[in-house]
């Protein structure tokens, strides 16, 4: 079942990078992706083209977009991705300008993983990770011969077990925090564990006992963090701040200058908290660390 599932999701995950990069292969003739100026020397008055994931994060560009960018003098393009690979892919390539739907610890893995060199600029929101079920009522319900999902990229996987861990589903080694593995549980108490993509976790969620969900996954999935997630990362102290990023060199493109103050911005913090008002997502401003 294990392989099947990984083999299916690799499957899924080469016929979505095709798509996306068709969709991708041709950029607007007013970007700076296809004019060959980068960084400062970038055309301010070029379209800006960013990369995002569906909810929130193109929801929030959208709203610049549609309400803060053009009084700014920037003109803003969104491309919406529905996994967690292209995007950063497209970054590197120069198909895009900018990504936002990523936190560092993924980031990192990324780079390393794939000898990119994809560079955080400016925090702007946080999405606390759920534990979901269709099967139980509580966490004290997950017992022996239960199956729950987890992600399968890194660092959200170990994220997760995190998550369980902190809630007494399972128990890992002593020293292991964020980073664990599945090789790191030290009781899974009899409970078996699925790893997916996280984007095709809420679509599996009625196939298992109980789910660990990326919290913009939640969101698209018509759930409610605050009300039905069994169990819910805290966001006081939360290192997985989602940020704008570029390729490396391109942080100081004037265009990149205007987007990272309109995100950190009073209007898109009320807007955050007013369209997600149930806590699935907050703001989190500030200067991304490198």
């Amino acid at each position: 079942m294990r392989t099947t599932i990984k083999l299916t999701a690799a499957v899924a995950a080469a016929a979505a990078l095709t798509l996306g990069l068709s969709a991708c292969s041709a950029p607007s003739d007013t970007s700076s992706s296809g004019s060959g100026k980068k960084g400062k020397d970038a055309d301010p008055k070029a379209t800006l083209v960013v990369a995002a994931s569906p909810t929130p994060h193109a929801d929030i560009l959208n709203y610049v977009r549609d309400n803060l960018a053009e009084k700014a003098g920037l003109k803003l393009e969104v491309k919406e991705f529905n996994d967690y690979v292209l995007p950063n892919t497209a970054t590197q390539n120069g198909e895009v300008d900018a990504n936002f739907f990523q936190h560092k610890p993924y980031l990192d893995d990324f780079n390393k993983k794939n000898k990119t060199d994809i560079v955080p600029v400016v925090n702007v929101e946080i999405e606390p990770l759920g534990l979901y079920s269709k099967k139980v009522d509580k966490v004290g319900d997950i017992t022996s011969g239960n199956t729950v999902a987890v992600p399968n990229d890194a660092t959200n996987e170990g994220r997760a077990l995190k998550l369980l861990a902190d809630n007494g589903v399972i128990k890992l080694k002593d020293g292991v925090g964020a980073e664990a593995k599945l090789s790191d549980i030290e009781d899974k108490k009899g409970i078996q564990f699925t790893e997916l993509e996280a984007a095709q976790i809420p679509s599996r969620l009625a196939d298992v006992d109980a789910a660990v969900i990326n919290g913009n996954f939640a969101i698209g999935a018509k759930l409610n963090p605050a009300k039905d997630a069994l169990a819910l990362e805290k966001a006081e102290g939360n290192p997985y701040a989602n940020f704008l990023a570029v390729k490396k060199g391109n942080e100081a493109d004037p265009r990149i200058a205007k987007l990272s103050k309109l995100l950190n911005s009073d209007d898109v913090k009320k807007f955050i908290e007013k369209k997600f008002s149930n806590g699935a997502v907050l703001p989190a401003f500030g200067n991304a660390q490198s």
